[in-house]
């Protein structure tokens, strides 16, 4: 059976909506319909581990997330206003804010991480070992496909 481009956009599209609507489902049973951005807490949780703190700049979790910095800015307030993170001054550059996951955020990330295990182990019931390897080497192409300079432009 061929497959067109148009039936895999939309494969693809209703996969991704799919998944974010089984994560949302999974946060709200588990009381963490307020983190907003899960993803977004699980960054700064990586963060907060770093020593260098990477990722704890505006413009570096923007960047990370293909996010506009001030999308990032409005989930930063929301989540400091839930006590979920709080900010203060970069040691390096009194100009910049680090954001650092409070005892309520990290609560909250692990919650985060559990609800996406289940959910990836919910997509990916009945597959075998072999055919998730397959699934990830045709992801990992597609990635590249989207990711790598279009080799079709002219120089």
């Amino acid at each position: 059976m061929e497959v067109s481009f148009h039936e895999m956009e939309l494969l693809s599209r209703s996969l991704s909506n799919a998944h974010r609507s089984a994560v949302q489902a999974e946060l709200n049973a588990a009381g963490l319909e307020k983190v907003g951005h899960p993803m977004l807490v699980s960054i700064l949780q990586s963060a907060d581990e770093d020593p260098e703190g990477q990722f704890q700049a505006q413009r570096e979790l923007a960047d990370l997330l293909h996010v506009s910095p001030p999308a990032i800015a409005n989930s930063l307030k929301c989540l400091e206003r839930d006590g979920y993170v709080r900010r203060e001054p970069w040691p390096r550059d009194a100009r910049r804010n680090r954001v650092i996951l409070t005892e309520k955020g990290t609560e909250a990330v692990e919650g985060c991480r559990a609800v996406f295990l289940r959910v990836s182990a919910r997509m990916m019931d009945g597959f075998t070992p072999e055919e998730l390897a397959l699934l990830a080497q045709f992801q990992r192409r597609m990635l590249d496909n989207l990711t790598r300079p279009d080799s079709h432009e002219k120089e």
